[in-house]
């Protein structure tokens, strides 16, 4: 029997649940474990825990239910308005572009910001409902960020902690926005705010700074030396806390077949190199730019079209924002130049999918691609990077990241390349090339450093150190 009340609650935007619809016409709300949830699973199992959020679907939410691992799912129930003015809106048109550098312009609109602040206030109004008394509560991202200050309000007695998975930017960008301080203010409610990098932690503070707050201390990773001290004793900690991957579980093959890989790789021909890319079709990813790399490698001979292929795996996103429909028709637009243009017919030399992957099938893409390319102009931390790498277990393939990827700052064994920089992405590719045909133990010694790093600093180490932090505040 389910408990009305809870030791532990996780607060994010999403429920980790989908609706699936058979062809009688019969719902069925489903769990759909993601890194989050596998992280979460065991805390949230071990102290009756719940986790409240949207299940995805405009104007319906199925009652509060237990998934098969013990945890309780809550929902709240968003209508079209909500979803537009908090989720399309705030968060994903002002939020996401002012915390991913100004890539496009965010979109500062008064109402929006009156529909953002009103859904916080119904998660924070859920959160308190659900929490036992003296509970931990851990917020999750951008699109809760008053969801701290709410609560405390409500609940002094809960021990809160945030967490922001994305990016956040300098304090001279931050100060654009017309409510930034209450934002802040906000976050402020949270025993311990965390970020992916230090230098995200530090624009924070500096941030905290500005706006009159007494912040002390330096930012450290996976523990708290950073303080900001608040009126009436209370003070609120922040760190860096890198997220990372079920690594044990990616790294396993023993029940996927690998014959899977090889066959993938054999349809794409055996003889060719081949590149894969995997992502949200988000304009902050960087497709494109790698596109274009490409293109103009096999345009100056660099590169054989009949001797490398190019996989693109563009997961659907938030389609019905602007910025994401053009970033799409950019995307397809050079795919099909460049199959035009180098392609044959029956053999094109970029294969592009727009559709969603299962796990199973996304592993054997990273098993059997011999260059990963990961390109995002920003990019809180990029977990198909660390994916790639412990999907190789037998130290191959070359990895191709931008150092503007969280994840950049702990492979440090990837070829690094600046997105913005058509001919750096281009000189990383051509490197992780050679590396395949003149230098394999020297790249296979990257790999291992690579691989080494994912399995030692997984998922759990991420979530086990925010809760210890959060537990001595």
């Amino acid at each position: 029997m389910m408990s009305d009340k809870h030791d532990f609650v996780v607060v994010a935007n999403r429920l980790p649940v989908d609706l699936q619809t058979s062809p009688d016409g019969k719902r069925t709300w489903t769990p759909s474990p993601g890194g989050l949830v596998t992280a979460l699973t065991p805390v949230l199992r071990k102290n009756q825990g719940c986790w409240v959020g949207w299940p995805g679907v405009i104007d319906d939410a199925p009652e509060p239910f237990c998934t098969e691992d013990g945890v309780t799912l809550h929902p709240l129930k968003l209508n079209i308005t909500e979803y537009q003015g908090f989720y399309e809106g705030f968060s994903n048109a002002t939020l996401w572009p002012l915390y991913h550098d100004l890539i496009v312009t965010p979109q500062y609109d008064r109402e929006w910001w009156h529909t953002y602040r009103e859904v916080n206030l119904r998660f924070a109004d859920e959160v308190a409902s659900v929490a036992a008394h003296g509970a931990t509560v851990w917020v999750q991202d951008y699109q809760l960020h008053l969801v701290p200050g709410i609560l405390r309000q409500k609940r002094p007695d809960l021990t809160i902690g945030f967490f922001l998975h994305i990016p956040f930017p300098s304090a001279d960008l931050f100060q654009q926005v017309p409510w930034r301080e209450e934002l802040v203010r906000g976050l402020m409610g949270a025993d311990l705010i965390g970020f992916q990098l230090e230098s995200g932690a530090r624009n924070f503070l500096e941030l905290a700074s500005r706006q009159g707050y007494d912040t002390h201390g330096e930012v450290s990773t996976r523990e708290v030396s950073a303080f900001i001290n608040l009126s009436g004793g209370r003070r609120v900690g922040v760190g860096s806390f890198p997220i990372s991957i079920d690594s044990a579980e990616m790294a396993d093959f023993t029940t996927v077949d690998l014959g899977g890989a090889e066959r993938i790789h054999a349809e794409l021909g055996k003889e060719r190199t081949v590149i894969l890319g995997v992502d949200r079709l988000d304009y902050t990813k960087g497709i494109l730019q790698r596109l274009i790399a490409f293109e103009e490698l096999l345009e100056s001979g660099a590169l054989d079209p009949q001797e490398v292929a190019m996989v693109q795996l563009a997961t659907p996103s938030r389609e019905r924002i602007d910025h994401y429909r053009l970033a799409r028709s950019r995307v397809e637009e050079a795919v099909g130049r460049i199959n035009g243009r180098f392609g044959q017919i029956g053999r094109p030399v970029v294969h592009y999918q727009h559709t969603s992957v299962n796990k199973t099938t996304l592993r054997r893409y990273y098993r059997m691609a011999d260059i990963m390319m990961v390109t995002p102009f920003k990019d809180g931390m990029n977990l198909v990077a660390k994916e790639f790498v412990a999907c190789h277990g037998d130290f191959s393939g070359a990895l191709v990241l931008s150092e503007f990827a969280g994840a950049a700052d702990e492979l440090t064994q990837a070829y690094l390349c600046n997105p913005f920089d058509i001919e750096s992405v281009k000189t990383a590719l051509r490197s992780a090339f050679r590396g395949l045909r003149d230098q394999p133990d020297a790249l296979a010694q990257r790999m291992q450093i690579m691989h080494e790093q994912v399995l030692s600093h997984d998922v759990d180490l991420w979530s086990t150190s925010f809760l210890t932090a959060l537990g001595k505040k």
